[in-house]
């Protein structure tokens, strides 16, 4: 249970391909980048909510 291959992640691609469709992709994909966004301003402010609260102290 290693890497995966360039073979391994063709075939994944190829499934998800068969499974969702060529049209529903870009829609999973845009969904995918604004949830990585979300997360990341989330955790960013989390952040910065920790260190006002050193500073506090």
């Amino acid at each position: 249970m290693g890497r995966f291959g360039v073979t391994e992640i063709l075939v994944i691609l190829a499934v998800v391909l068969l499974l969702f469709g060529g049209k529903k992709i870009p829609e999973l994909m845009k969904g995918l980048g604004s949830g990585i966004k979300e997360f990341k301003n989330a955790a960013k402010d989390d952040q910065t909510a920790d260190k006002k609260e050193e500073t506090k102290e």
